[in-house]
């Protein structure tokens, strides 16, 4: 997420109540999550198994819950609870605002696109040109879809990202600030659900097609010309690289690529990243053909038990 124009270090410590280390008018640009930083970006992180990974991150702005020695060229800002204070950023630059009907007025659609009964359109929402939005689907404040669009009914674009702190009180949610994005040409089937990102995009490239009852999570990339099929769960920070094709009741991992023109077979457990241009099956993913093996070879064990019994004073 970019501010509207740029911050300093001691306008951002002020909103938060933080103490900072840095020069005063050090200028801050943005907030993202660490896989998504550049520079002029605050980070933020709370535990010292991360510090080095946030401190050496394209971020320039570090929200940390303790001082430590900053790198040239960075900024600190030292909060006692960043997760918190993070969250009254995106609150302060992205807060909820209420729409003010059914379509909202700031809303921006384009020609030729059909709007079917019951559509909600939220705040600052773009919709370019010839796109067909059946009833029932929900699309939330600040998502773009292209041109050539079609979204079946009772789908919900740019629902908050999952993602929780464990506190002794209960569940601490991460506030969304992020969007969703729909290139040119997509389809996307009934009852579908596509979190936006926490700062960032979830984004869905050109051409690419979703069945009924996909999920995906927050601040994911799916490529262009990808193929997923029903009951597909994809978890946040995926990348789904150009003409991928993921069949039925396929579940990720967070954080994983899928390479371009992968193939992912029914009912597997994408568990880590996979190379593109192969075919995948089971759980633990692995190629399907070393798969279909081991499958064969563990049909075989009873049989080899009873030649093994038989042979056995």
């Amino acid at each position: 997420m970019k501010f509207p124009t740029t911050f300093s270090l001691k306008q951002i410590a002020e909103i938060i109540g933080a103490t900072f280390e840095g020069p005063e008018d050090f200028p801050v640009l943005g907030m993202n999550e660490i896989h998504v930083v550049t520079e002029g970006d605050i980070v933020f992180v709370d535990h010292p198994k991360y510090y080095d990974k946030a401190l050496e991150s394209k971020a320039t702005i570090i929200l940390i819950n303790k001082k430590v020695d900053c790198p040239k060229g960075k900024a600190l800002l030292v909060s006692n609870d960043p997760f918190r204070d993070f969250n009254t950023l995106t609150h302060y630059f992205r807060p909820f605002e209420e729409a003010n009907k059914t379509i909202a007025s700031s809303a921006i659609i384009g020609k030729n696109t059909v709007l079917q009964p019951n559509v909600f359109i939220g705040n600052n929402v773009l919709i370019g040109d010839n796109c067909r939005i059946h009833s029932n689907v929900s699309i939330y404040d600040n998502c773009v879809i292209g041109n050539n669009v079609t979204i079946h009914a009772g789908s919900v674009l740019g629902g908050d990202a999952f993602y929780y702190k464990n506190r002794p009180e209960g569940y601490d949610k991460l506030l969304s600030g992020g969007r969703v994005v729909i290139e040119d040409n997509v389809d996307i089937g009934a009852l579908c659900t596509i979190d936006k990102g926490v700062t960032g995009d979830t984004t869905i490239g050109k051409g690419t097609k979703l069945d009924n009852q996909v999920h995906v999570g927050h601040d994911t990339m799916i490529g262009k010309k990808c193929l997923i099929a029903s009951q597909t769960g994809i978890a946040g920070c995926v990348i789904i690289e150009d003409e991928v094709t993921i069949w039925g009741q396929v579940g990720t991992n967070s954080g994983i690529t899928i390479g371009k023109k992968a193939v992912i077979m029914g009912q597997t457990g994408v568990t880590k990243s996979v190379a593109g241009g192969k075919s995948y099956f089971g759980t633990p993913i692995a190629e399907s053909r070393e798969k279909f093996k081991q499958m064969a070879y563990i049909k075989q064990i009873p049989e080899l038990i009873k030649k093994i019994d038989a042979k056995l004073p």
